[in-house]
């Protein structure tokens, strides 16, 4: 790592980030803090759930969407208003679209919520929007850092394909990582009581619209501007897929 001193802190300063090296440091072991913390709930809810058949640990769901908002509260570097705006933002419009889908049924289909994600407005638990920030954050920032890794590495590449054309891509592909990672969930979530399908069938009319909520978020978070690297959430992503498939396999 190169890095030099800054004239104002007298700080070692990082050559790529122009940020000061105690200042990495520390975001670094926040990032590894709540990795750990993230794998030990997951780790530890999944072996409750497929060898002990925990319905504790199902009904902690809530708790652990809870922890997963407050890891990214935890390791976001700077929460300005943008921030927070978009964390608004992708609550209610979340909330705003399971609503319709519960109530009208022309989103997603027709399904209903059981208990397990607690307390419920007309049908739809207020944990979901929390749910679905998270999703979108953690599917952004990771799109967001693929971004920066492309241009920097093949910047001919990237002005070949243009700015606006690479971004629409990678909010189309991260609209696309957001319905496969709901497809994993959806046999997990029925068998666990998070919601339920009418006659037991997940139409692709749930999956369309997944792809167009998510692109609506997906633009917004682009839009706002706020700081967008954090590897805490490409972890918790990861995280969150690895558990979801593997119950989906077992379960």
């Amino acid at each position: 790592m190169y890095y030099c001193k800054s004239a104002s802190t007298n700080q070692p300063m990082n050559e790529s980030t122009n940020e000061p090296i105690n200042s990495m440091q520390f975001l670094k072991t926040r990032f590894q803090i709540a990795t750990f913390i993230a794998l030990l709930f997951h780790v530890s809810g999944f072996i409750a759930i497929v060898f002990f058949k925990s319905q504790l640990f199902i009904n902690l769901t809530p708790l652990n969407l809870l922890i997963s908002f407050a890891l990214i509260l935890f390791t976001q570097e700077k929460i300005n208003v943008p921030f927070l705006l978009f964390v608004v933002l992708a609550f209610f419009i979340g909330f705003g679209a399971e609503w319709i889908g519960v109530n009208t049924g022309k989103l997603f289909g027709q399904y209903q919520y059981g208990t397990v994600l607690g307390p419920k407005w007309q049908g739809v638990p207020w944990m979901i929007g929390i749910n679905w920030f998270c999703t979108i954050y953690c599917i952004g920032v990771a799109m967001n850092m693929l971004h920066k890794k492309l241009v920097n590495r093949q910047p001919d590449a990237a002005a070949a394909l243009g700015n606006k054309w690479l971004q629409v891509s990678l909010i189309a592909d991260g609209a696309a990582i957001a319905v496969f990672f709901d497809w994993i969930i959806e046999p997990v979530a029925a068998k666990l009581g998070f919601w339920q399908w009418k006659n037991a069938v997940i139409p692709n009319f749930n999956y369309w619209s997944w792809f167009a909520v998510s692109v609506l978020l997906l633009v917004i978070f682009r839009l706002l501007r706020f700081d967008k690297h954090n590897l805490f959430a490409v972890h918790l992503l990861l995280i969150q897929m690895m558990f979801f498939l593997l119950l989906r396999s077992m379960l």
